[in-house]
């Protein structure tokens, strides 16, 4: 489908063959030149992404892809998707928008986005918000503060003008996602400590620390399962079922190192809660140019030896074990890992502003807010 704008010279094109999907794949790179706190995603897990055959999101969304051309040379792309599953779960009529990238052009900017929101509207939806994937395991929205900050896998990396250009299209704040930096102490702070004494006395508890890899997969659903019940409740999550997890085990396992995943199990087996974080591998994909085949992987793994930064990616605690200081337990654990290993500081991950739970841990162990990411709306 074409789509002609009110500027004949920008053309709209969906997105249907494999050449037009390699245009959309690669465009953020030519749009990032010399951006140098872009990292480039990993090419392979982007065509397992957008393919309807090994993304099974796509079964229970609609979706779109399109490009934009100004006088026939290719200037911006974006994603429609509407995820009904989603929508029946919360009563909600909402298209989103993502993987949006223009050059500072407001004209293909506003092409772009007016053809999403036409196609919404056509599919009878009242809203469009975004940025926002499939679910919040995809990069969500534009980044507002911290832009000299380092950007992290799974993370937008949008240029300053992009949330300006899509507020003068109408959009307001619906909800932010702040990250924190938290600075590695040379010792645990007292406080932690005592908490984490009385936990340990108090609760019947196995701690699972790890070395190798292939003891964590026997957990991995056990987890992601205690992950759907955790997170049942923030905004843009989507249970993981059977089949994703372990499409997310593929995905990340061959990435993360072992000795930053901490589970806690009581005395039957059951697993209470977990916390896993990643040393940062953004310098090794910007070295390998996001092509981990087939000697990318080598710098990716180097990167991840010899940086100073720890990523937080998930945790979650048994609704009925919170406040028991588990959450404390594998906070002290995992500081103690990350300075035995060089760890200067951790970057939280998003957060969402509404999560004062985690906000308050975060600042408890004197995080501060060092970036922030917007989701907007827009009623159609």
């Amino acid at each position: 489908m074409e789509y002609k704008t009110d500027c004949m010279a920008i053309e709209i094109k969906e997105v249907k063959s494999r050449r037009d999907l390699y245009k959309f794949i690669h465009l953020p790179a030519s749009i990032h030149k010399g951006h140098s706190n872009w990292v480039p995603p990993i090419y392979m897990d982007e065509w397992t992404l957008f393919s309807h055959r090994k993304n099974k999101s796509f079964g229970y969304s609609d979706t779109i892809l399109a490009l934009a051309y100004r006088d026939g040379v290719l200037s911006g792309r974006i994603m429609g998707i509407i995820n009904r599953r989603y929508n029946e779960i919360h009563n909600e009529q909402d298209a989103r928008f993502c993987f949006m990238e223009t050059w500072e052009d407001p004209e293909v900017f506003h092409a772009l986005i007016a053809y999403t929101e036409d196609w919404a509207r056509k599919k009878g939806m009242l809203n469009l918000v975004g940025p926002l994937g499939f679910s919040d395991k995809d990069p969500q929205g534009f980044m507002i503060e911290g832009f000299n900050e380092p950007i992290v896998l799974a993370t937008n990396a949008n240029l300053p003008f992009m949330p300006t250009l899509l507020e003068a299209e109408g959009y307001v704040k619906k909800v932010d996602c702040v990250v924190y930096k938290v600075l590695i102490p040379e010792e645990i702070p007292p406080f932690y400590k005592a908490i984490y004494e009385r936990a340990m006395q108090k609760n019947s508890i196995e701690i699972l620390e790890f070395t190798k890899t292939r003891d964590i997969k026997p957990l991995i659903h056990e987890v992601l399962h205690l992950l759907n019940e955790t997170f049942s409740g923030i905004y843009a999550f989507v249970p993981f079922e059977e089949w994703e997890m372990d499409s997310f085990a593929n995905r990340y396992l061959p990435l993360l190192d072992p000795q930053f995943i901490k589970v806690i199990r009581d005395k039957q087996g059951r697993v209470l809660s977990f916390i896993i974080a990643m040393p940062d591998i953004s310098k090794g994909i910007i070295a390998s140019g996001g092509r981990v085949l087939p000697f990318g992987i080598f710098r990716i793994l180097s990167a991840r030896k010899h940086t100073r930064q720890l990523n937080l990616l998930l945790g979650g605690i048994k609704e009925e074990f919170r406040g028991q200081g588990l959450d404390v337990i594998m906070g002290v654990r995992m500081l103690e890992t990350a300075r035995e290993r060089g760890m200067e500081f951790i970057d939280s991950h998003l957060e969402l502003e509404t999560n004062t739970r985690m906000r308050r841990e975060m600042e408890r162990m004197g995080g501060t807010v060092y970036k922030r990411y917007r989701i907007f709306q827009k009623p159609l």
